[in-house]
C-alpha cells in the first residue's frame, strides 16, 4: 500500500509522490515566547512524517523556518535589562525553542533559516513581483494585489471578493483591494503594536524593532513573504510537502502560494499537510490567551515518551485535547509499550533463550504488528492504529515471557527489533536497556531503599514506606507491590 495523505489544496485523500528526495518545509516558531505544547504537536507530526519517509526509502530534505522579526518580539524589548533590541529577545527564545526540539527527540532539520539572514532573498522576491506586475508601492510599503492571481483563495476555499481586510488598520487606506496584504512595510513596528503585544509598560521608550534599506525606502518584510523566500532559497521553486497548524491555511499559506506561484511560474508545493491545533481546557492552546503549557515543564513532569505517546494518540489532522484523561491514557500506554521491551530483552539476554525453541504465535504476532504497523502508517499517519499495532504485539510478549522458559530466542529478537524499529525510528520513542556499570550501581541503591523500605514496613512504619516509594519515583524509579515482594523499574 502507498502512503495517502491528506491534502487541504486537494481537499481529499491523495496518494503521496515524490521524485527523489522528498523535500519538507514546516512553518516554524515565532519566536517571542517559551515553546509550549501546542507548538510541539506540529513539531512531533512532522518529526513521524520526517521519520516514516525515511523508513519508505526516501532521502529527506527538511528546512523548518525561524521567525525572528515580528512585532510580538520587538514588544518585549525592555521587559528584561539584557534585551535591549529585537534580536536579544529572538536570540533567547530561539535557543530555548532548539532546546526544546531536544529534549521532544526531534530529527534535526537540514536548516533552521531565520528572517534576519534572509532579507537580501526577501528583497529580490519583492521586486521580482512588482516587476511581473503582481505588486505595488505605496507609501513606501509593497502590497501583493490579489486580484492578478487567478486562484486566490484556493487553499482556504474563499471568494476573493468576500475576503475581509488583511493587516492593520491603518493599512487600509494604502492598499488598491481590502484582501491585498503587505510585502514589505514601511519603517518600524507602530507604537500601537508595541504596546498592544507588550507585556510590561514601555513608557515613552516605544522599541521599533530592526529595519532595512529597501528600493522604496526603509522598513520591514511582511510576514508571508519570509517563508516563501526562505523555503524556495534552501528547497527549490517546488516543495513536496508543505506543514503547519491548521490556522495558517489562511491568510499565511493562500499567500504564500500567491505570491511564490507569481513569481516563479512554477507549482509552489505538491501536497499541502496541515496539523489540527491543541486544545488545552477547551480552548486552543496559545501563548497571546496564557492557557499553554511549556514544553521543558511538560518533558520534566511526565518524560519525553509520555508526551509523543500522547501525540500519537490524535490524527494529524484532528484537534487534539489535554487533559488528565488523555495524558493518563498515554502514560498507561507508554509503560505497557516499555515493560514488554523490558521483558523481552530481559528474556532474551538470559540462559532461558534457546535457538531451537519456537513460539509460532510470537512469531506471527511480529509479523502481524509489522504489517498492521506499515499499513496504519500508510493510511494518512494512522498513528494510533500504528501504536495499538504495537501494544498488541506487547500482549504477545507478555505471554510468552509469562510461560515456563525455554524460550524462542529468534521470536524475542524479532519482537525488541519490532519495538525499537517501529516505536523508536518511527515514532521516535526511547526505549532504554540497563546495560553499563551505572545503571547497575543504580539498581543497587534502589535495592537498598527498598529493603529499607521493607524493614519500614515490617516495623509498622507505613507512613515512612510510603515516603520512600514517592521519593524513589519522583527520580525515575516506578515501585510495583506484589505477592513475592517490590520490583521495581526505571522510567
Amino acid at each position: 500500500m502507498s502512503l495517502v495523505v491528506t491534502d487541504t489544496l486537494e481537499d481529499e485523500r491523495v496518494e503521496f509522490t515524490a521524485d527523489g528526495d522528498v523535500t519538507l518545509y514546516v512553518c516554524g516558531l515565532t519566536v517571542s515566547d517559551d515553546p509550549h505544547l501546542g507548538h510541539a504537536r506540529l513539531w512531533f507530526h512532522a518529526d513521524v512524517l520526517h521519520r516514516w519517509l525515511e523508513h519508505l526509502g526516501y532521502d529527506v530534505r527538511h528546512v523548518e523556518n525561524v521567525t525572528d522579526v515580528n512585532e510580538k518580539i520587538t514588544a518585549r524589548v525592555g521587559e528584561r535589562e539584557e534585551w535591549t533590541e529585537e534580536r536579544d529577545v529572538a536570540e533567547t527564545f530561539t535557543a530555548r525553542t532548539f532546546e526544546a526540539m531536544r529534549g521532544l527527540n526531534l530529527l534535526r532539520a537540514e536548516v533552521y533559516p531565520r528572517v534576519t539572514e534572509h532579507v537580501p532573498e526577501i528583497l529580490d522576491l519583492v521586486e521580482t513581483l512588482v516587476e511581473k506586475g503582481y505588486a505595488y508601492e505605496s507609501n513606501g510599503s509593497v502590497y501583493f494585489d490579489v486580484t492578478t492571481f487567478d486562484d486566490y483563495g484556493t487553499l482556504s476555499n474563499q471568494d476573493v471578493e468576500e475576503l475581509e481586510a488583511q493587516g492593520e488598520p491603518d493599512e487600509r487606506s494604502e492598499k488598491r483591494h481590502p484582501a491585498d496584504f503587505a510585502l514589505w512595510k514601511a519603517g518600524g513596528v507602530s507604537e500601537t503594536a508595541a504596546r498592544d503585544h507588550a507585556k510590561h509598560d514601555h513608557g515613552d521608550a516605544v522599541p521599533e524593532g530592526e529595519t532595512w534599506e529597501s528600493p522604496w525606502g526603509e522598513g520591514r518584510p511582511g510576514w508571508h513573504v519570509e517563508c516563501s523566500a526562505m523555503s524556495t532559497t534552501h528547497l527549490g521553486d517546488t516543495l513536496d510537502i508543505h506543514m503547519g497548524g491548521r490556522d495558517l491555511v489562511f491568510p499565511h499559506h493562500e499567500n504564500e502560494i500567491a505570491q511564490s506561484t507569481a513569481a516563479t511560474g512554477e507549482e509552489f508545493v505538491r501536497h499541502w499537510l496541515h496539523v489540527g491545533l491543541l486544545a488545552m481546557e477547551g480552548e486552543k492552546m496559545s501563548s497571546s490567551i496564557g492557557n499553554f503549557w511549556t514544553v521543558p515543564d511538560a518533558l520534566d513532569e511526565l518524560g519525553v515518551n509520555a508526551v509523543r505517546t500522547f501525540y500519537a494518540g490524535a490524527a494529524y489532522r484532528s484537534e487534539q485535547a489535554l487533559t488528565e484523561e488523555t495524558i493518563a491514557e498515554a502514560e498507561e500506554r507508554w509503560d505497557r509499550l516499555s515493560r514488554a521491551h523490558e521483558r523481552a530483552v530481559d528474556a532474551l539476554d538470559s540462559v532461558d533463550a534457546h535457538a531451537k525453541t519456537v513460539d509460532e504465535g510470537l512469531r506471527r504476532a511480529v509479523a502481524d504488528a509489522r504489517d498492521d504497523f506499515e499499513t496504519a502508517m500508510n493510511d494518512d499517519l494512522n498513528l494510533r492504529e500504528a501504536t495499538a499495532a504495537l501494544l498488541r504485539l506487547t500482549d504477545a510478549v507478555n505471554r510468552h515471557v509469562d510461560a515456563e522458559p525455554p524460550y524462542d530466542y529468534r521470536g524475542l529478537r524479532e519482537a525488541v527489533e519490532a519495538f525499537e524499529e517501529l516505536g523508536g525510528d518511527v515514532l521516535g520513542l526511547q526505549f532504554e536497556t540497563p546495560t553499563d556499570g551505572d545503571v547497575d550501581l543504580a539498581g543497587d541503591v534502589v535495592e537498598l531503599v527498598l529493603d529499607v523500605r521493607e524493614a519500614e514496613r515490617e516495623a509498622g512504619n507505613y507512613e515512612r514506606a510510603d515516603e520512600l516509594r514517592d521519593a524513589l519515583r519522583d527520580v525515575g524509579v516506578e515501585i510495583e507491590d506484589g505477592p513475592d515482594g517490590a520490583t521495581y523499574r526505571f522510567e
